[in-house]
């Protein structure tokens, strides 16, 4: 485990920093055309940290033309598998030099508490990049069994130009998580970082260059949904876009992709996430810590928070007992303070949204928590609803666990499957049978037992019904969404058509 350090020291990290601000195109950082920029700001506080280029659809043709002009001369995606590893590896070893940096950069830029950013995220940015890395001179092609006078081989091909959009919540991991298959496939990218957190994302490219990634292979362009988003998703040298983020957003790349050249996308989206814990879990404090770990997490900014504490009632008040005392553990305040596990949303407007919420709550039995701490903070909260409240069934994407009380193990699997998503789910049981009767019952991309998580590098992510469709994140199977299967058919007759050598 990575070692921390004071609240005085990252401090003087952070006073040391200095912001990338210009996006990247074509190997080299340049401000966008049209000249304007927006302003980047630390949640914690208020204040500005950068102006950042403010991109619009000519820069995202430029990003666009100079990815293209990359894949099709084959500076990347002709370059043999093991010169694209060594690369890869490269920028995994930059990042690690830089480890401290990035994820100061991060808890300045998103809010995450920096516990966060150097237990988890950083250091799983990094291995999820070398993962990949590794995997490129790994996966095989096939030869299909074909008749004696036939070879068939069905070989991988990069998909071309990949659009990248990610979300604010996990800037770094969910760009490794994106980055690391697509480049490791042998595509070219245009990446759209969120409006709210762009700066590790600049800092990513310059060790990217450094690492010796050429130019126009990874390209970068900043600003918002409206000016870059949408150009990118409706641009028509785009073969495919992969966007994490709202189920409201998800569709509206539908729709690009539709009113364009019907370029594939993939898309992994919102969750409404069902923690079950049945009347015969048992060591009910382990239970806690992993219902409020994936309740409060990254301040409950989290596709995968498991949001819905579903409990049988026989164990409701000895298991609340416990999440009441383990949830006073995670204390608010500065997320440069590494004792501190809850920081502030990540912007003025989600704040807002989520503290809508506590209005809701007061009309309800609210069990912990449910205030504001200052401007940006919420305290960790619990609600006891009924299963259809408003609590119990928006993704509020904020520290805010509903607790819905049933009786029998149908009963919970019902509720739990009563979502309009499928992201997620866990199921607690010390009988096995029954968990894994509950596991499968459950329509989730990833359901855990006895614990909470998503996995890891090795198990693919995403979701069933509303939580989106298309390929998976993490995984070989990450890699099905940047290559397209081509079959290759031979025939061996000697009356073929066309003799081969």
């Amino acid at each position: 485990m990575t070692d921390l350090l004071t609240t005085e020291e990252y401090k003087s990290i952070a006073a040391g920093l200095a912001f990338p601000k210009l996006a990247f195109i074509d190997g080299e950082f340049r401000p966008a055309a049209s000249g304007k920029t927006f302003t980047t700001t630390n949640p914690a506080t208020g204040d500005a940290l950068a102006e950042i280029a403010a991109c619009g659809a000519q820069d995202v043709d430029a990003a666009v033309a100079a990815a293209r002009a990359a894949f099709e001369d084959g500076r990347w995606s002709r370059l043999h598998p093991g010169e694209r590893k060594e690369t890869l590896l490269r920028l995994a070893a930059l990042m690690q030099e830089n480890a401290r940096e990035l994820a100061v950069l991060e808890s300045l830029d998103a809010g995450k508490t920096i516990f966060d950013c150097e237990t988890v995220d950083v250091p799983e940015t990094i291995h999820v990049i070398k993962w990949h890395a590794e995997l490129i001179d790994k996966i095989y092609d096939q030869v299909s069994p074909a008749s004696d006078n036939h070879i068939a081989m069905v070989v991988r091909e990069p998909v071309g130009v990949v659009g990248l959009v990610l979300p604010w919540n996990f800037p770094l991991l969910m760009l490794a998580w994106k980055i690391g298959p697509a480049l490791a496939a042998g595509c070219s990218v245009v990446m759209k970082p969120a409006g709210e957190t762009t700066l590790t994302a600049l800092r990513v490219a310059e060790l990217a260059a450094e690492a010796g990634l050429p130019a126009g292979v990874l390209n970068i362009v900043t600003g918002s949904g409206r000016e870059v988003g949408e150009p990118l998703g409706r641009h028509p040298d785009v073969d495919m876009v992969s966007f994490t983020g709202s189920t409201v957003t998800g569709r509206r790349f539908l729709n690009y992709s539709a009113d364009s050249n019907l370029k594939e996308v993939v898309l992994e989206l919102g969750g409404k996430n069902p923690c079950v814990v049945l009347d015969d879990a048992e060591d009910l404090e382990a239970v806690a810590a992993h219902v409020v770990n994936g309740a409060f997490w990254n301040m409950g900014q989290n596709c995968s928070a498991g949001s819905r504490l579903i409990v049988q009632r026989g164990i409701k008040d000895r298991l609340l007992e416990k999440v009441r005392e383990e949830a006073a553990g995670w204390l608010v305040g500065d997320p440069l303070d590494p004792a501190n596990r809850v920081g502030p949303l990540v912007s003025k407007a989600h704040f807002d949204k989520v503290s809508s919420y506590l209005d809701a709550a007061k009309s309800e039995n609210v069990l912990v928590g449910g205030n504001v701490v200052s401007p940006g903070f919420i305290e960790p909260t619990i609600v006891e609803t009924a299963r259809d409240s408003k609590l119990a069934v928006e993704e509020i994407f904020g520290p805010i666990l509903t607790v819905v009380v049933v009786d029998s193990f149908e009963e919970a699997i019902a509720v739990a499957s009563d979502t309009e998503y499928g992201l997620a789910a866990s199921i607690f049981s010390a009988n096995g049978k029954r968990a894994l009767r509950g596991a499968r019952a459950l329509r989730a991309g990833t359901v855990t037992v006895n614990s909470f998580g998503e996995g890891d590098v090795t198990t693919p992510f995403g979701g069933y019904k509303q939580s989106g469709f298309g390929g998976r994140d993490n995984s070989v199977h990450a890699h099905d969404q940047y290559t397209q299967l081509k079959t290759i058919w031979i025939d061996l007759t000697d009356n073929a058509d066309t003799a081969l050598d």
